[in-house]
């Protein structure tokens, strides 16, 4: 028979048909526990596959290395062509690829799980957008180098993000205003940004396209070291709020029943997610679709309901790694082009998918 054990730390024992008692916060331990192995067991595979991409990306070129070269270069032992092909041109390219993605995906499940909408990412809602615009206006207008494009393009997004959040708050910020608001601030940055762009000069505003597409071509170590810092920082400030998170998940009524301040915890988390996306789109620009479609892949992958921020971070990487090794040496004709162009192929088709799965309460099946 089920009994209940009174007490500051009781817990419910629920009776088994042998008569046995189990203890209500041990199964939920048993949960826990089972869905931390599944993400794990879901990470390890990502993380081969992303083993996998690196070995082409950096093997596979106009100079091609077999495996055993491969190896013997990144361990130090590669002739000078070797090592300058794959320590100079093709490791950056890696390397800042997989920090993007993860910041890309990060900031787009952050976005999801606050406003508890799948529309809900920087690049649907104009924040990527806003960066964009920004920069572009550096470059245009102003003149900008590198660097101050891209602090104008960190700026361009915080500001964006500031004025939507301004502009969706009743009291509260609610999630499809938020995002409606976001589509409608997005359309106004396109039309800036063809302004612009209609206004300048031929080769710059082909370089300003360049940009506006997403490309990890040109990196260097120098900025990868200040990518990987900044997105040190946020991540771990990511993870120290991953409960507060979790609870907003569950709706207001029951984070505040939780003892959360929603509100500040809601602008807080947002404020990380919008500083991941302007990190990243500083640096690589406004890589399309990635923040959108990585934690529902990664989510469906688990398929245990929770947040799932690790597996989500290895997607954004292996989605950014992939784009751009398949842009580079998969299309007919030995054509390459920007990794923007192939995330935008890939995410495209998911989003008219989702909006065609939508019920009639507008939230997706």
């Amino acid at each position: 028979m089920s009994r209940l054990v009174a007490g500051p730390r009781a817990s419910a024992l629920v009776g088994t048909p042998h008569g046995t008692t189990v203890s209500a916060g041990h199964a939920l331990a048993a949960g826990r526990t089972g869905r931390r192995r599944r993400e794990r067991r879901v990470a390890a595979v990502l993380l081969l596959a992303l083993l996998v991409v690196a070995a082409l990306s950096l093997a596979v070129g106009a100079y091609s290395l077999s495996v055993p070269d491969l190896l013997r270069t990144l361990a130090g032992q590669g002739s000078r062509s070797e090592n300058f092909i794959v320590f100079t041109l093709r490791l950056p390219r890696f390397v800042l690829a997989v920090l993007v993605g993860i910041a890309f995906a990060l900031a787009g499940a952050v976005f999801q799980g606050v406003l508890r909408n799948p529309l809900a990412s920087p690049d649907i809602i104009g924040v990527t957008g806003g960066a964009s615009a920004a920069a572009v206006f550096g470059m245009l207008i102003l003149g900008f180098g590198s660097l101050a494009t891209s602090l104008a393009a960190f700026g361009g997004a915080v500001v964006v993000a500031a004025a939507i959040y301004l502009l969706a708050w009743r009291g509260g910020v609610v999630g499809h205003r938020f995002v409606l608001i976001g589509v409608g601030v997005a359309f106004m940055v396109q039309g800036l940004l063809a302004y612009l762009l209609s206004r300048a000069e031929l080769r710059v505003a082909q370089d300003a396209l360049v940009w506006l597409v997403g490309s990890v071509s040109g990196a260097r170590w120098v900025d990868i070291l200040v990518v990987a810092a900044l997105l040190t920082t946020l991540v771990s400030a990511l993870w120290a709020m991953s409960g507060r998170l979790r609870a907003l998940q569950l709706g207001d009524d029951t984070a505040r029943s939780l003892g959360l301040s929603v509100e500040r915890s809601r602008l807080a988390l947002l404020t990380v997610a919008v500083a991941l996306a302007a990190v990243a789109t500083a640096a690589v620009g406004p890589l399309a679709f990635v923040a959108f479609v990585a934690s529902p892949i990664a989510r469906r992958v688990v398929a245990t309901g929770g947040l799932a921020l690790l597996p989500t971070a290895l997607v954004g990487a292996l989605i950014t790694t992939a784009a751009d090794c398949a842009a580079q040496h998969l299309l007919p004709g030995g054509l390459q082009l920007p990794a923007g162009i192939i995330t935008g192929a890939i995410g495209a088709p998911y989003l008219l998918w989702l909006l065609a799965t939508a019920n009639t309460s507008g939230k997706t099946s």
